[in-house]
């Protein structure tokens, strides 16, 4: 099943707020197999709704949209929804009473006609009912059997329509099918070099499916596999992993998208091992980084932060003959560091 995400909202286009709803409803449609192809932004406009409702309409089995459903003029979804089915709008009795229900249990006072709006229903749509908030979801069944969802925009309540209805939905419609994937974390190797290496098997392999995701000083390989249950997907996946690993050599540093700093203190657990950092110009970067990483107690004493000359012979002895020679970016001071550092916390 093909899935396509529209997030409405101009607030969205100007960088006001992220669509973290778009992330969240990507990783909860692959927990159950559907495969999101496309995401779309757009703004409060009517007749650029309706167009990127066409467009996922016609080249996904289902759509997905968040935003544009709140009772104030700028909200239209409902009404691009509308005229994209060429239908008219329906007042929703059953909507409109519980809409009243909730202005009258929270002592809100008379509420605004403008709410009204939230009863407005496409004449062909069914309503997905809110237990948070006032905006009802409602949900498009489409001539050739595609299907639109429409949901509030905040998050909470997105997330309570995606639970109690959208997800089972979906879930019924795909079959049983899962997307697992796997992440191979690299460090000390560029992502070009690591294409390389994996170069045919990105080109052949399709189950799973190879992509890169580079980040500074560091490479993933994400493996992404879709079977019937995780276990099945985890067995498609292994001997792709064991080849992966086996090309990028000691460039890995992890299998299980475990963090640098998080490898690092599993492997100082497992020899016994303690940990003292001493920085200059990262300014403690390398200490923050280490003392986040879970168990990191155990493992990681302190560190200092030496940034002039003064400090790294006055803090860690570092030797002058080696900071007005080689001077204080060098290696023979970085080494002279790293013994005062550890000296100073037993390290």
């Amino acid at each position: 099943m093909r899935a396509e995400l529209i997030g409405v909202g101009t607030e969205l286009l100007l960088g006001q707020i992220a669509n973290t709803n778009a992330q969240w409803m990507s990783q909860e449609l692959a927990a159950i197999g559907v495969d999101v192809l496309h995401h779309q932004v757009v703004g409060d406009n009517l007749d650029r709704i309706v167009e990127a409702l066409t467009m996922g309409a016609e080249r996904a089995d289902v759509v997905l949209v968040t935003g544009g459903l709140g009772p104030t003029e700028d909200d239209i979804t409902r009404d691009a929804l509308a005229a994209m089915l060429g239908v008219p709008m329906r007042r929703h009795a059953e909507i409109e009473q519980l809409l009243r229900s909730k202005f009258d249990r929270y002592r809100r006072g008379d509420m605004p006609q403008s709410n009204l709006r939230q009863a407005d229903v496409p004449k062909t749509c069914r309503t997905i009912v809110p237990i948070r908030g006032t905006a009802p979801g409602l949900i498009a069944e489409l001539a050739r059997g595609g299907r639109i969802y429409a949901m509030p925009g905040v998050p909470a309540e997105m997330r309570e329509m995606m639970h109690a209805t959208v997800l089972p939905e979906l879930a019924a419609l795909a079959g049983e099918a899962i997307l697992v994937s796997r992440t191979v974390r690299c460090a000390g190797i560029g992502e070009s070099r690591a294409a390389e290496l994996l170069r045919d098997l990105f080109t052949t392999s399709t189950n799973p499916t190879i992509a890169y995701l580079a980040s500074l000083g560091e490479v993933k390989v994400r493996l992404t596999a879709k079977a019937a249950t995780a276990d099945e997907a985890q067995r498609i996946i292994s001997p792709v992993a064991e080849e992966v690993v086996r090309r990028l050599g000691d460039a890995v540093f992890t299998t299980h998208d475990e963090s640098l700093e998080g490898a690092v203190g599993r492997l100082l657990r497992e020899r016994g091992l303690r940990l003292a950092s001493a920085e200059s110009l990262t300014g403690g970067g390398v200490a923050e980084r280490m003392s986040r990483a879970p168990g990191s107690s155990r493992t990681f004493v302190g560190g200092v932060v030496t940034y002039t000359r003064e400090a790294k012979e006055r803090v860690l002895g570092v030797s002058r003959p080696t900071l007005e020679g080689p001077g204080a970016v060098s290696e023979a001071c970085a080494r002279e560091m790293a013994a005062g550092v550890r000296r100073l916390f037993g390290a």
